[in-house]
């Protein structure tokens, strides 16, 4: 097989495996997509089941509510008419009685009874409550008054639909914006709908390309309530390689679908200081690194146990808490040794533009920021040789704030910043150094990179914080294009590498 024939089965089979890697990833959203149909299925069955309920709930207190009413009325005249009807009958007895007692006295004879008992009728008959009695029924049997006609009430309970839910919104990636560590968002909808209330956008990082992977990801990070059409999110560490974004539109009542899924590019450097690599006497973290005076103690009394047998070479517990490794895998641990008080960062720069920044703690003493190729020696400090490039800061005795590169010195004429932002451009030739917080420039070094540079460190009598994941500063880009890499300071101690 010829070697063009193998380079060619090379690309098909990573093609192969590309496209399998797709499908896999496809299926799994589909397995998920699945899942999720047969769980929100439930859920809102669940909820047409509650829904309905609380109707039911709802017409049987209404109907036991109209139902008390109708017999309360019920009860009301029912009183009032039979009181009435016992009122007329007493009326009425009374009434045929002294009837009787009149026919009765017709046939009297005697005058004088006669007026006796015309006097006494007459007397009873102004009493009488048959003339005092009301012959109008104090109610009606009419109740029509509480009649109901639901017409109205089953148009509406017809007219019951699912929730009217927002279309998906639509986001289109070449209207976003990635820049100085923030991402803004854009998105519109379909069609215009004046019921949406708000927005929801979701985000979350991932090193894939393409469509969010189901497996292995991160979750979704939630901005909730966003009034408007774009979001702006700030002050991103960008520590993968891209993220996906997605938004979804709300009405007063419920959400709509999700957009489909974009995802932008949030390439940057990043690197964490290389305790492999670090002086003895610097106690080394992630994104830390602190000066100690007693680190190379245990180093020492490892040296003094060989001379003498009976005494102890255990290290310095103070020193084996921080970053304590076993013997046999330390490797290049204490490279840096003597007064070259260095730690590289553990990623070479081989192309392109990175930035990153780091900050001194107030109190340090000294401390040098730059590049250097690998070959460095164990010795060597920064800015002494022709393989580093720096700015110095010394706050001891005398202060000074200095650009420096194979043992030259051009003093800066300007504050020091609390924190300091360092631009490499691998294949333009130059190392810039920035305020992190104004952009001013400070110092700009024009060579060409002959091997690739990793970023360099030296403390001394204080700490340094490294902040990574940066994208290069739109101020700085503007700056450089502008400029060309060209200022006053940056012809000083330009050179070509060696």
């Amino acid at each position: 097989m010829s070697l063009e024939q193998e380079e060619a089965l090379q690309r098909i089979i990573t093609t192969l495996a590309n496209k399998n890697d797709e499908i896999q990833n496809f299926i799994d959203i589909l397995t998920h997509t699945l899942k999720g149909v047969q769980a929100n299925s439930s859920k809102v069955l669940a909820d047409l089941d509650e829904e309905f309920d609380c109707l039911y709930s709802l017409l049987d207190e209404l109907k036991e509510s109209m139902t008390n009413t109708i017999k309360q009325e019920q009860t009301c005249k029912t009183h009032d008419l039979q009181s009435q009807l016992t009122q007329s009958t007493s009326a009425l007895e009374s009434s045929e009685e002294l009837l009787e007692f009149a026919t009765q006295s017709l046939a009297i004879k005697e005058p004088e009874e006669f007026s006796k008992a015309a006097k006494q009728i007459k007397d009873r008959v102004t009493m009488t409550p048959a003339f005092r009695l009301s012959l109008k029924p104090k109610v009606s049997d009419n109740m029509t008054h509480l009649m109901v006609y639901f017409s109205q009430e089953r148009q509406m309970l017809k007219a019951l639909r699912f929730l009217p839910v927002p279309k998906a919104p639509e986001i289109d990636s070449t209207e976003c914006l990635v820049a100085d560590n923030c991402i803004t968002a854009t998105w519109r909808m379909p069609e215009e709908d004046s019921k949406i209330d708000h927005y929801v956008l979701e985000y979350r990082k991932t090193n894939f390309e393409g469509l969010p992977r189901v497996k292995d990801e991160r979750c979704w990070e939630t901005i909730d309530h966003i009034k408007g059409n774009e979001y702006t999110l700030s002050g991103l560490k960008f520590d993968s390689r891209y993220m996906n974004f997605r938004v979804r539109a709300c009405n007063k009542a419920t959400a709509g679908d999700y957009s489909d899924p974009v995802t932008l590019e949030t390439k940057a450097f990043n690197f964490n200081f290389d305790g492999t690599s670090s002086h003895l006497n610097l106690k080394v973290e992630d994104l830390c690194v602190e000066w100690d005076s007693t680190g190379g103690k245990g180093q020492e009394n490892k040296v003094k146990g060989k001379e003498n047998k009976g005494r102890s070479g255990t290290p310095s517990p103070k020193r084996t808490s921080v970053t304590s490794r076993p013997s046999s895998a330390r490797g290049g641990r204490d490279r840096f040794t003597g007064e070259s008080y260095t730690v590289l960062g553990d990623s070479a720069i081989e192309s392109g533009q990175q930035y990153w920044e780091v900050r001194a703690s107030k109190d340090c003493k000294s401390y040098s920021l730059g590049v250097a190729y690998r070959n460095l020696g164990k010795f060597d400090q920064l800015g002494k040789t022709s393989n580093t490039w720096c700015i110095h800061i010394n706050n001891w005795l005398q202060a000074s704030f200095a650009a420096k590169h194979n043992n030259k010195a051009k003093t800066l004429e300007i504050p020091v910043p609390d924190r300091i932002g360092i631009y490499c451009d691998f294949d333009g030739g130059q190392l810039s150094f920035y305020n992190a917080d104004s952009k001013q420039l400070l110092h700009t070094f024009k060579t060409k990179f002959t091997q690739p540079v990793v970023p360099t460190f030296m403390v001394w009598c204080g700490r340094l914080t490294l902040y990574t994941g940066l994208q290069v500063p739109t101020a700085v880009k503007s700056f450089q294009k502008s400029e060309n890499g060209l200022s006053g300071s940056a012809n000083s101690l330009s050179n070509v590498a060696q």
